[in-house]
């Protein structure tokens, strides 16, 4: 019988979680400074109904705010822009008070009005966003997605500073849910002033506030002076320098010039790097709910047959692509980590089996193999285990076609749908909270599967969908292990039709310059990933 893990962390998002309010700033903090961060890619947006990948996440989470938020480095959630929330007996109503007198960096102030505008603009399907998935239990949320309305029915302003949200459903995500960046609140008149180019010109209630963008070399962030939250930032500015390669950000660190290189520790000078004390002492490591993944395009011919879908299942050596990142990750058998609530053990997934993977594809009428496409992150090691996979492919006459893009370019691809095949790495899935259901529907649920989602092997099993929806209405405690099993249940049928091959799970290491502060815990924050540009310092 295969046991299911079910962790402490995951009882917060199985009822109502209780909040935390115990966080205080740091005693040790010196106020002042400017940090430079790098990354090799240019940001593509940073409107927070939009922007969905490891260099944007923890920036929108510094310009914008939510209802509901998480204590520093930890899964653990706190009160946003809400002041307090009450729960209706069945679980269904959320009355959120707002907190008075927070502005936005336009200098008007939030009202109940602008959580509306927000919750609807973000489920509109106009928006395009990814995260529209996320709001599926909301009543009225079907009718937008079906453009019938632009209003989500279920949400109401009772006055200036209270937002009443119904639910159509239990759903025992739901705060998590509403700290997510896709909930942020924003202004209608900034968003109808930028059209289009608001993720150019982003205006929130955040720490920091866009001070300077110049395409393809940096961004500068600037302290928000009336931040509501007292103490912090304690930054008076971040510079995020685009456009350069991790090694040479490596080099800066080294001398001086770099703070915290985004795109973390090259591989190729990992080793290098953990052999030199003095260099290792500025290493920070963390575990992450994280997955790297091959996206298998079920629209494109021959890929929509499940069996060539399961044939590439057993041609992909994980353990020799471990080896390619210095074994800092274990081999996966499904599409959730090792830690994550939920995680099937005893699943040992396909095997590594070249001749049974050629017999299947023989059976499925592809007896020679066939030719294709597989799209990459152009940033290392990114493009070698890319290669790796090619070689697997090629043993069973699968000839693919390497297409090295910037991650933007990738991450168009696989949301127009024209990308056959996409190694996740640089974009690989880490969860957005500590929950099974959020490795399903933005990445794998039939919601995802839209113009501009997140879904790349545009998947979509309609009995599935409705087993998630089930197991995410089971709010009571005494329902945990019933709602752990349907999600089990939920992924190995996910495993069984073969929309992804999961590779393996990565743990985290960044380093930072002497002169950082904070703890290390906001370095590799699991919710501000990948730093907490908030709550860090410099000392000198």
């Amino acid at each position: 019988m295969k046991k299911l893990l079910c962790t402490s962390a995951m009882v917060l998002g199985l009822g109502l979680p209780a909040l935390a309010d115990g966080y205080q700033p740091d005693p040790n903090a010196t106020p002042g400074g400017n940090i430079v961060v790098t990354y090799k890619d240019d940001v593509a947006t940073l409107d927070p109904a939009i922007g969905y990948d490891w260099q944007n996440w923890s920036m929108i989470k510094s310009i914008f705010d939510g209802l509901m938020d998480y204590e520093p480095g930890t899964t653990t959630l706190r009160a946003g822009l809400a002041d307090s929330y009450a729960v209706s007996d069945d679980g269904m109503v959320f009355t959120f008070t707002l907190r008075s007198g927070v502005t936005f960096h336009n200098g008007r102030e939030m009202t109940a009005e602008d959580v509306k505008y927000s919750l609807d603009r973000v489920t509109n399907p106009t928006t395009q966003s990814p995260g529209a998935g996320f709001f599926g239990a909301i009543m009225g949320y079907d009718d937008i997605a079906a453009g019938t309305t632009d209003s989500l029915s279920g949400v109401k302003v009772l006055d200036a500073s209270t937002v009443e949200i119904t639910l159509t459903r239990p759903d025992a995500t739901f705060l998590h849910v509403m700290a997510l960046n896709f909930a942020s609140i924003v202004p209608k008149e900034a968003v109808d002033a930028a059209g289009d180019d608001f993720g150019k010109h982003p205006v929130g209630t955040g720490a920091f506030k866009l001070a300077e963008w110049t395409l393809g070399q940096r961004l500068v962030l600037e302290k928000n002076a009336t931040y509501w939250r007292d103490g912090v930032p304690y930054l008076d500015a971040v510079t995020f320098e685009v456009g350069q390669e991790p090694v040479v950000a490596l080099l800066r660190l080294q001398n001086g010039e770099v703070d915290v290189p985004g795109d973390g520790i090259p591989p190729a000078k990992f080793q290098e790097v953990m052999a030199d004390p003095e260099q290792a002492a500025r290493v920070v490591e963390g575990g992450q709910l994280h997955t790297g993944y091959i996206t298998l395009n079920v629209n494109t011919p021959p890929m929509d047959d499940v069996r060539v879908r399961q044939a590439i299942n057993m041609a992909i050596n994980k353990e020799r692509i471990v080896q390619i990142i210095n074994g800092r990750a274990v081999p996966a058998t499904q599409p959730l980590p090792p830690t994550m609530p939920g995680y099937t053990d005893g699943y040992d997934g396909y095997a590594f089996d070249a001749d049974a993977a050629k017999a299947l594809l023989a059976e499925a009428g592809h007896p020679d193999g066939f030719e294709t496409e597989l799209f990459v992150m152009n940033t290392d090691p990114n493009p070698r285990i890319a290669q790796a996979i090619q070689r697997d492919l090629d043993s069973i006459g699968v000839k693919a076609a390497i297409k090295s893009l910037a991650q933007a370019n990738v991450i168009e691809a696989g949301g127009a749908g024209t990308a056959p095949m996409i190694w996740s790495g640089g974009m690989a899935w880490i969860a957005d909270f500590p929950d099974p259901s959020n490795f399903y529907g933005p990445i794998l649920g039939c919601d995802g599967a839209v113009e501009g989602g997140w879904n790349w092997s545009w998947y979509c099993n309609a009995d599935l969908d409705a087993m998630a929806t089930k197991a995410d209405s089971l709010t009571g405690t005494d329902k945990i292990d019933e709602r752990m099993q349907m999600w089990s249940d939920v992924y190995m049928g996910v495993m069984a039709d073969a929309p992804w091959v999961p590779v393996f799970n990565e743990q985290r290491y960044t380093m930072k310059s002497p002169r950082m502060g904070g703890d290390d815990a906001l370095y590799v924050d699991p919710v501000s990933i990948p730093v907490n540009y908030d709550y860090v310092y410099v000392t000198e």
